[in-house]
């Protein structure tokens, strides 16, 4: 068997995985099993160059809140702001403090200075403005819409005024209460207020694909897509904030499954300029149904953006899982020889990308035992779904950042 799995085993290198896959992808997903790994996240940088310099790829999405993005993309493609303004406010969830996205920023930044616009790279973040435990207030997105529109197009055919979003949506704290995820009584995402505002960014999202003609030749495909943009997050968070009020019992998985939509709308709009490279958590990525289980909840499922995006593109979507073997500053040690992890671990490769289907094969019907973390932080594979992968990254020791 070891030489079955062997025979699987390439260098993690863009002609490396393109040699996995029957067509170059239009959106070839990294995966990683935990977040904050500068090795897992220069891995991703150099995969990303070979692919822009070999295979023409333009653009890549990361798993950061899809508005502070825009602030990314403005200074890659036209040099707006400073590297340290954009590192602070372009990315969420911390990302900006990672040196290896620094990295990424710098190297696109340098490659698109004095290129054309239709060669120069593309950034995205396409996680919406929120978390599991909250959600950002929907005027940012939703006013962008309005102030678009209302410079482009008749007056009269506008739904409502600035003023009037203005005394719906309120103060912001009123939509970012912390307090909310355990008391959906707190939460105004069901007020009258709110299921107006539902209706009217429903209004102005279709004014916007109405008048789309127009709008193209007035300003530009990119001012339209960021409109569409804008357009998607304020219709997303308003439609989080009102499952965020609800005391059902599927009120949970409601908000991870709008979660993952929101993803999903986020990277077929990227998918559609041109092949993208998508790096995010495995579990946003991967085709079978994600699982997660909080607090005494029952067992949450739902299908991840992922999921949603190889549905729709089929096989112009990839998907490459990565694995681990040691985080040995986090207390993950060398995996049992048992695992999958562990027949991975003992090949003498540092790293290596490896053939998902074919590896499936050579395990045969009685797969490895999954792992059990002793670390929450880290998500191992589960190998009874190997063959939903098209490839799978392991990098066996990953040093402290």
């Amino acid at each position: 068997m070891a030489t079955d799995i062997k025979d699987t085993v390439h260098a993690v290198e863009a002609a490396a995985v393109m040699e996995l896959l029957p067509a170059r992808p239009r959106v070839l997903a990294l995966g990683e099993p935990t977040h904050g790994e500068d090795t897992l996240l220069d891995l991703r940088n150099e995969l990303f160059r070979q692919l822009v310099e070999q295979q023409g790829y333009r653009a890549i999405a990361i798993e950061s809140d899809c508005m502070m993005g825009l602030v990314v993309d403005d200074y890659v493609t036209s040099g707006t702001g400073t590297l340290d303004e954009v590192m602070e406010h372009g990315f969420s969830h911390g990302w900006g403090t990672s040196a290896a996205n620094r990295e990424l920023v710098r190297w696109m930044r340098a490659y698109n200075d004095g290129r054309p616009a239709s060669e120069r790279l593309r950034f995205a973040g396409f996680d919406g403005p929120l978390e599991i435990t909250g959600a950002a207030s929907p005027r940012q997105a939703l006013t962008a819409l309005h102030g678009y529109l209302a410079t482009r197009v008749d007056a009269d055919l506008l739904p409502c005024t600035a003023e009037t979003l203005d005394r719906l949506l309120g103060t912001d704290d009123r939509w970012t209460n912390p307090a909310v995820m355990m008391d959906p009584a707190q939460s105004v995402g069901q007020s009258a207020e709110a299921k107006e505002l539902r209706l009217l960014a429903d209004d102005l999202v279709a004014l916007l694909d109405a008048q789309t003609p127009h709008l193209i030749t007035a300003t530009s495909r990119d001012d339209w897509d960021r409109a569409r943009l804008h357009g998607r997050t304020a219709t997303g968070l308003l439609r989080y904030h009102y499952w965020m009020a609800d005391t059902s019992p599927a009120r949970m998985t409601r908000m991870v499954s709008l979660r993952d939509q929101m993803m999903a709308d986020n990277l077929l709009a990227v998918a559609a300029r041109g092949p993208a490279l998508i790096h995010a958590h495995n579990a946003h990525l991967q085709r079978e149904k994600s699982t997660m289980r909080m607090w005494d909840q029952p067992l949450l499922e739902w299908w991840s953006a992922g999921a949603i995006v190889s549905a729709h593109l089929g096989e112009e979507y990839a998907f490459l899982a990565t694995a681990l073997g040691t985080i040995r500053h986090q207390g993950v040690d060398t995996p049992p020889s048992d695992t999958l992890e562990g027949l991975l671990y003992a090949l003498p490769e540092d790293r290596y990308v490896i053939d998902a289907p074919r590896l499936a094969t050579a395990l045969g019907d009685t797969p490895p035992a999954p792992r059990v973390s002793p670390w929450f932080g880290y998500s191992s594979l589960d190998p009874a779904h190997l063959a939903d992968s098209d490839g799978i990254v392991f990098v066996k020791d990953v040093s402290q950042s």
